[in-house]
C-alpha cells in the first residue's frame, strides 16, 4: 500500500511539473527564427516585428529611441511596426511581455530573400575559385541566414534558421549565387546587407506559389490532380507492398545467395514504395513551409534562379512564373519589391542545325516576365557548361543580379541588361531587327561574325542566317529564304551566339514569330 501510495505521488508531482512546464511555454513571448543576434533590418521602410505570447499579452518591441506595444490576439499572434531606420547599426532589439527577449548585434541595410531550385542552393564551396572565395570571405556587415529546407500541406509561422555574420568559416555552405549578389551590392551601396537563401534543389515553381493562387485558377487544377494521384498511387503500392514484402524478400535472398556464391553482383533488394507526402515537388509545399514563415520580414526584393524543373512545361511556366511573384508581392503587403531573376544558361549538347527547344521557350517565358513591374533578369546564355547543369560560373550570375538590383531598385543609371529585341522590318528580303539596352552600342563578342541567328519563311522552316551589325540593329537574312517571316537567336538548348553590347553583357535569345512550340500543351 505504501509503494502504491508512493508511486502515485511521484506520477502527480511529475504530471504537475509538466502542466507548469506547459503553461510556462504557452506565457512565455517567443519570436520567429527570423528574428535573431546578428539580423539585418530593412532601411527605410516600416519594420514588421511580431511572435507569439499569451492570448491578450501586452508586448512592447523597443529598438534606440522606438518603442511599440501589441496585444497577443486569441491565437497568441502579436505584431508592430516599427518606423523606418537609416542603414547603420549595430543595434539591440528587446522584446518584453511575460519575459524578456534581447537580440543583438542588429545591423540595418539592404535585406534579399535569395530563392529557387538547384542553382540558387549550390554553394560557395562548389562554385569557381572556391579556396580564394571563401578565404576572402571576411564581411562582418553582410549577414546571411539559410531556411532548413522542409515541406508541409499547411502554412506555417515557423522555420528553423539563424543569422551569422559572413566570414570564411560561414560563407563555404552559403549559396553562391546569394553570397556573390550580395557582396557585389555591399562594395557598391556601402551598407549592410542582409540575405535569406531559401532554395531546394530540383523544385518547381508551382511549389514556391500558395495554395491560395494555385486553387483559385482552374488552369492549375491538373497539379492538384497529379497529386492526388500520386497520393493515392502510393496508398495501393504499399497496401500491396505489406502483402507481399516477405515472399520478395525470400526470393530476393535466396538470388542474393546465389550471385554471392557464384562472384557475381547481387541484384538490387526489393524495397518499400517512398511516400510522396513529403515529395518537394508538390504543390504549395515550398511555399508552406519555406516562404510562409519568413512573410512579412521586410525586405528590398528577391533573386530567382530555377526554372529547369519546368522547361518541360514552359507555355505553362508564362502564366505561373509571374502568378508566383505577384503571389508573394500579395502575401508580403510591401507592394510591388522588386523582384529579379536568371535566366537559364547553355546547356546539353550543341546542335548543328536550327531546332526546336523546350529550354529556350522556357527562356522565353522567364522574358515574357518582364511585362511585370519592379522586375529584372539575369541573361547567362554565355557561361553555361554543356556537360553540367550547374555551371560554376556563379560569380558572373550573382554580378549581374546585382546590376539589375542597382538599376531596378535603387535607381541607379547604369547599363544592366544586354539587348533586348525590341522590333522588326522586312526590307527586300532581309529583317531589320531593333534593340532596346544596347549600351555603348551592339558588338560581336569576340569579334567576327555574328553567330545565332535562323530565319524563316512562310514554310516556318528555320535555315542558319548570314547577321550584320548596322548602327543599333541587326540585318538577318539568308539566300535560301526569299521572303521571310521570322527571325530567332539563340534559339537552343545550348546555343552558339555572341551579340553584346560593348558593356559585355549578352543578348537575351528571342524569337520573332509566336508559333507553337514544342511545350504548347504540356501541364
Amino acid at each position: 500500500m505504501q509503494r502504491t501510495t508512493r508511486r502515485a505521488m511521484v506520477l502527480l508531482c511529475v504530471g504537475l511539473l509538466a502542466a507548469l512546464a506547459c503553461q510556462h511555454a504557452v506565457a512565455d513571448v517567443r519570436l520567429p527564427a527570423v528574428f535573431s543576434d546578428h539580423m539585418v533590418l530593412q532601411q527605410g521602410i516600416k519594420i514588421p516585428v511580431w511572435g507569439w505570447a499569451e492570448a491578450g499579452e501586452k508586448v512592447t518591441v523597443s529598438l534606440g529611441d522606438q518603442k511599440a506595444t501589441a496585444a497577443a490576439n486569441s491565437g497568441g499572434r502579436w505584431q508592430v511596426g516599427l518606423k523606418a531606420l537609416k542603414a547603420g547599426g549595430p543595434h539591440t532589439m528587446t522584446v518584453a511581455g511575460k519575459n524578456t527577449i534581447t537580440v543583438a548585434d542588429i545591423l540595418v541595410g539592404e535585406v534579399w530573400v535569395c530563392s529557387g531550385q538547384s542553382n540558387m542552393q549550390m554553394t560557395v564551396r562548389s562554385s569557381n575559385n572556391a579556396q580564394t572565395e571563401i578565404a576572402a570571405a571576411t564581411y562582418p556587415k553582410i549577414r546571411l541566414l539559410t531556411v532548413a529546407r522542409a515541406t508541409n500541406d499547411e502554412p506555417q509561422t515557423d522555420c528553423k534558421a539563424a543569422w551569422v555574420a559572413c566570414s570564411p568559416e560561414t560563407v563555404p555552405g552559403f549559396s553562391a549565387v546569394g553570397y556573390f549578389f550580395g557582396r557585389h551590392l555591399h562594395q557598391k551601396r556601402d551598407v549592410p546587407v542582409g540575405l535569406i537563401n531559401t532554395s531546394w534543389g530540383g523544385t518547381r515553381a508551382e511549389a514556391w506559389t500558395s495554395g491560395d493562387t494555385l486553387k483559385a485558377d482552374d488552369d492549375y487544377k491538373i497539379l492538384y490532380t497529379r497529386d492526388a494521384q500520386a497520393l493515392e498511387g502510393y496508398a495501393k503500392a504499399k497496401e500491396n507492398w505489406e502483402k507481399t514484402k516477405d515472399e520478395k524478400l525470400a526470393k530476393w535472398k535466396e538470388a542474393a545467395d546465389k550471385a554471392k556464391a557464384a562472384g557475381k553482383r547481387a541484384p538490387r533488394k526489393p524495397r518499400a514504395p517512398g511516400d510522396p507526402k513529403g515529395s518537394p515537388h508538390r504543390p504549395a509545399v515550398l511555399y508552406n513551409a519555406m516562404i510562409a514563415p519568413i512573410v512579412p520580414y521586410g525586405i528590398a526584393g528577391a533573386i530567382w534562379y530555377q526554372g529547369e524543373s519546368n522547361a518541360g512545361r514552359a507555355y505553362q511556366y508564362r502564366k505561373l512564373f509571374p502568378a508566383m511573384i505577384t503571389d508573394w508581392r500579395k502575401h508580403w503587403g510591401q507592394g510591388d519589391f522588386t523582384f529579379l531573376f536568371v535566366q537559364l544558361a547553355n546547356f546539353m549538347a550543341r546542335g548543328t542545325e536550327p531546332e526546336q527547344s523546350a529550354w529556350a521557350e522556357l527562356r522565353e517565358a522567364q522574358s515574357m516576365t518582364l511585362a511585370l513591374p519592379k522586375t529584372g533578369q539575369a541573361v547567362i546564355i554565355d557561361i553555361g557548361d554543356a556537360g553540367n547543369i550547374h555551371p560554376k560560373n556563379k560569380q558572373d550570375v550573382g554580378k549581374r543580379l546585382a546590376l539589375a538590383a542597382r538599376a531596378v531598385a535603387y535607381g541607379e543609371t547604369i547599363v544592366y541588361s544586354g539587348p533586348v529585341y525590341d522590333a522588326m522590318k522586312v526590307e527586300s528580303g532581309r529583317v531589320r531587327l531593333t534593340f532596346k539596352h544596347t549600351g555603348g552600342g551592339l558588338v560581336a563578342k569576340g569579334g567576327g561574325k555574328l553567330t545565332g541567328f535562323a530565319i524563316a519563311g512562310a514554310d516556318k522552316t528555320f535555315v542558319w542566317a548570314d547577321a550584320a551589325i548596322d548602327g543599333d540593329t541587326v540585318v538577318v537574312s539568308s539566300k535560301d529564304v526569299a521572303k521571310p517571316l521570322a527571325v530567332r537567336y539563340a534559339w537552343a538548348n545550348n546555343p552558339e551566339c555572341n551579340l553584346t553590347n560593348t558593356e559585355g553583357l549578352p543578348a537575351s535569345p528571342f524569337r520573332t514569330d509566336t508559333w507553337p512550340g514544342v511545350t504548347a500543351n504540356a501541364q
